[in-house]
């Protein structure tokens, strides 16, 4: 069963940049996604493909009705010799028609191929779930991409223009002359770099809203950012080995290996069967007549019925019996190594998404403290360089690192919700509930 996400809402520092919302949100990105994501199309098609093996396996264990006819007319002409010439003309035809029927009572391979039709539509199901899961986790880290995008636009944006604020302070002071040509230069050098980190953040942004695109079928127009005093949660239940636990058993790459294991050890009892003898109970039903016209004439017609027991035992086939027996254990055995690794690899996921979700709580607090710290740097050593006992690349460096430091807490809190969401994925319970508890949290 799937779980909510485990996120509130309190009041915080938040620090980030504010963004402008136009109102589209994660789940209306995430419809989108549905509606247009060419894999998810691809995994939904093999779902219905994969859901048809139940009714072909259900086929083996089910009578086979046939229904044959046929009609045949002949024209032959006949010389006789023996007392004088003579030529007889026969015209013939026959029609008849079969219906047959055939019930089988007792082939084990199909009791056990019905029994892999059901497994492999459990199979099915779980590789459509793993699709949505990964079609979530796409497509929140592409919508989360384009925020940090536009947090890095926004951020060189605004750090251009405290340069140019103070490059032209420092112009003032040099004119007057309080001031060297050195703060001059080191303001526009850092102004020409923040020129610089403008059009590589303005390109970024162009590039992650074309990969949104190519997910959701359309040019986004904004996105909502999220909202200033959001605090995370740490995951419930907190504690790395349960959700270890949860994603050896429950995950959907475990699950997908599992039916195939499942089918791999019913394919060994398959290939087996066939030295079985199988029974079946068959049954006909004909009728043929035919006309005979020659000098006398003549024709008949009859019905014919039968029911019976057909046994058939299985003596030598050439090896390919027992041929086919050993392939499916050794194909048992990958079987099991497969499960074997998928679970060691959810294992693996679990682990690294649970500390990526824990490590960024922890970078986002430390970045909200300094953020604070870095806004007090700054007003201090403006204050300083006002009244001379700071240098203008003192102001330089605090404004670079509270900007830097913005844009950090902003891509730490938008990377704890993406292992929020990559971690209920490793557990396999993430759902649509998941998407609209992360999309609560947007402005």
């Amino acid at each position: 069963m799937n779980r909510a996400l485990p996120l509130m809402i309190a009041g915080c520092l938040c620090g980030g940049l504010a963004e402008i919302s136009y109102g589209a949100d994660l789940m209306a990105v995430y419809r989108d996604a549905v509606a247009y994501d060419a894999q998810f199309a691809s995994a939904r098609a093999a779902l219905e493909a994969g859901r048809e093996k139940l009714p072909q396996g259900r086929a083996g264990l089910m009578p086979t009705v046939g229904l044959a006819s046929s009609t045949t007319w002949s024209d032959t002409d006949t010389t006789r010799r023996v007392s004088g010439a003579a030529e007889i003309n026969t015209r013939y035809n026959s029609s008849g028609w079969t219906a047959s029927l055939s019930q089988p009572l007792f082939r084990w391979q199909n009791w056990v191929a019905y029994t892999q039709a059901e497994l492999a539509v459990a199979q099915a199901e779980a590789q459509f779930g793993l699709a949505r899961q990964e079609l979530i986790v796409r497509a929140a880290q592409a919508y989360f991409d384009v925020l940090l995008a536009q947090d890095a636009l926004a951020t060189a944006q605004a750090q251009k223009l405290a340069i140019a604020e103070q490059l032209e302070s420092a112009k003032r002071n040099f004119e007057v002359g309080t001031a060297t040509i050195t703060d001059t230069h080191e303001a526009q050098a850092r102004y020409d770099l923040a020129t610089a980190q403008e059009i590589a953040a303005d390109n970024d942004l162009t590039v992650k809203r074309q990969v949104l695109r190519a997910v959701i079928g359309k040019e986004p127009e904004g996105l909502k950012n999220i909202k200033p005093g959001v605090q995370l949660a740490r995951p419930q239940p907190d504690d790395i080995g349960k959700w270890v636990e949860m994603a050896e058993s429950a995950s959907a790459p475990v699950r997908i290996y599992q039916a195939q294991f499942e089918i791999a050890t019913r394919e060994v009892e398959k290939q087996r069967a066939g030295h079985y003898p199988t029974l079946d109970l068959v049954a006909t039903r004909g009728r043929n007549s035919g006309t005979n016209s020659t000098t006398l004439g003549s024709g008949f017609d009859s019905n014919a019925s039968t029911v019976g027991l057909q046994l058939s035992i299985p003596i030598f086939a050439g090896g390919g019996t027992a041929s086919r027996d050993r392939e499916a254990v050794a194909l048992k055995e990958k079987a099991t190594a497969d499960l074997e690794n998928a679970r060691r690899t959810a294992a693996l996921n679990a682990r690294q998404a649970y500390l990526g979700v824990t490590s960024g709580l922890a970078q986002v607090r430390a970045y909200e403290a300094a953020l604070t710290s870095s806004q007090s740097a700054l007003d201090s050593n403006k204050l300083g360089y006002e009244v001379g006992v700071r240098i203008n690349i003192d102001v330089l460096n605090a404004t670079s690192q509270l900007y830097d430091t913005r844009q950090k807490l902003a891509k730490a809190r938008l990377d704890t919700l993406a292992a929020l969401l990559k971690l209920k994925a490793a557990a396999g319970s993430l759902g649509d509930e998941d998407v609209a508890a992360v999309n609560s949290l947007l402005d």
